[in-house]
């Protein structure tokens, strides 16, 4: 499966992309001949809706997209997706209909109309090609393209071919790929290397635990991104209902999309010095599995209550985050799935992410719209600082009472990194149902947005 542009020396039909508002006036300054077909085949412009229009001779002249209205459009991600994936099997080229400000990221959803899943099931995406317009960067959509691919594949992956073995393997891909180091730190040797939290998470599996960390670039700002792997979640000795278990192969969805945004960084050559940091574990149930009630220690040696074994990703970013703050980085990003409360806040279709630097926060919220990539400001709240503090431990993993559990959870986070720029990410990396251009299952969520704001928020 390749998500790229047909080459533009290919034969291909001129599509017309037309809003509904707009399609009498188009049919105004057509042939006779062509209005006709058009009410013929009662093409209205509706969202998603496509048409072959023939020529004189009865072959295929230029085929229209429907762009419906800007109600039908809102509801969409990519509303252009929707006719790509009804235009029968052939190649395009847009010759008109598509706002500039629109035209990138609609021909990314195109794009990944092709996208499927095709481990252990044939299965097949929109078969319709497209042309790059002349007025976009084909390299940097189809960069974006590669690493979304990356992401969804990671995180469709079941536990069962994707534990922290593999993981390590697709970030040392990864890095081959880009002339990138990677250097893993595994099983008691974390013990050794000061990071206990992340070897007490992942004690129990048949899989050591490790930190997986991949260095590229030599110069310019340092831009530390941190990703939760963890490869399933059972829960540990708070074990999840079944029903609660069932998407947990999803829960190293932070590591994906980290590295998703990682290769787009390398693949576009960002003038940055790039860090990235993942601890990848399995969360199991053993004889030797973290308990509730515990009290660890972490890298920084701030002291942490076990009140809830299923609380782990915040455990094994804690270590991965203070080891981060040691490089002196310019920002620190971390990608998890971390709380159901997030999920529960703003849906599955929102990135909700949590910073105190406001040049952050703006340059994020303006890329995300550019970006179609939509993200939500959370409040690091300060007054809850509180109830992350058990008493009998510096902190608390799990605070009782059920309350602003996503925001307690980045406040637990922000104690390992508080002197340097910091955004977290609790994502949810998960479609829950199939729309144009975003297949049912594994999903970035942030990266292009943080892609696209990078180049204000660090000066590039």
């Amino acid at each position: 499966m390749t998500l790229s542009f047909a080459p533009s020396s290919d034969p291909s039909l001129l599509l017309h992309v037309i809003a509904q508002p707009d399609l009498d006036g188009w049919l105004q300054d057509q042939p006779d001949i062509v209005q006709s077909w058009v009410a013929a085949n009662g093409f209205s412009g509706a969202l998603g809706q496509t048409l072959l229009v023939p020529g004189a001779n009865g072959a295929v002249d230029f085929a229209l997209a429907g762009y419906g209205t800007e109600d039908k459009r809102a509801r969409k991600r990519f509303p252009l997706a929707a006719a790509a994936l009804a235009l029968p099997e052939g190649t395009y080229h847009i010759a008109s209909g598509v706002p500039d400000g629109r035209l990138e990221m609609e021909c990314f959803g195109w794009l990944m109309t092709g996208y499927a899943f095709e481990r252990y099931a044939s299965q097949s995406g929109g078969s319709a090609a497209l042309i790059a317009p002349d007025s976009i960067d084909a390299d940097r959509i189809e960069a974006m393209a590669k690493a979304e691919v990356l992401t969804r594949d990671l995180v469709n992956t079941p536990a069962s071919d994707m534990g922290p073995d593999q993981l390590q393997q697709a970030a040392e891909a990864l890095a081959g790929e880009f002339s990138a180091s990677c250097d893993v730190i595994t099983g008691d040797a974390l013990l050794d290397q000061n990071f206990p939290m992340i070897h007490a998470v992942g004690r129990a599996a048949e899989q050591a635990p490790r930190l997986i960390e991949l260095n590229w670039g030599s110069s310019g700002s340092k831009l530390a991104l941190v990703g939760k792997g963890v490869c399933f979640d059972t829960g540990g000795l708070n074990l999840k209902p079944g029903a609660s278990m069932g998407l947990m192969k999803k829960d190293m969805g932070g590591a994906a999309n980290v590295l998703g945004l990682a290769r787009m960084i390398m693949a576009l050559e960002l003038p940055l010095q790039l860090r990235v940091l993942i601890p990848a574990v399995e969360n199991a149930v053993a004889g030797n599995a973290f308990r509730p009630g515990d009290i660890l220690t972490s890298r920084n040696g701030l002291t942490v209550e076990i009140n809830n074994t299923d609380a782990e990703g915040r455990l094994v970013l804690a270590d991965a985050l203070a080891f981060a703050a040691e490089g002196k980085p310019d920002l620190v990003i971390s990608m998890a799935t971390l709380t159901g409360a997030a999920r529960v806040a703003v849906g599955p279709d929102l990135a909700p992410f949590y910073t105190d630097d406001l040049h952050c926060a703006s340059a994020l919220l303006h890329a995300a719209d550019a970006s179609a990539d939509p993200v939500w400001r959370m409040p690091f709240h300060t007054p809850y600082e509180a109830m992350i503090e058990p008493g009998i431990a510096d902190l608390d993993n799990a605070p009782t009472g059920g309350f602003a559990g996503s925001v307690t959870a980045a406040l637990f986070l922000r104690r390992f990194i508080d002197s340097y720029r910091y955004i977290h990410f609790d994502i949810y990396a998960w479609q829950p149902s199939s729309e144009p251009g975003r297949t049912k299952g594994g999903l970035g969520q942030g990266p292009r947005a943080l892609l696209n704001a990078l180049p204000e928020i660090l000066d590039l």
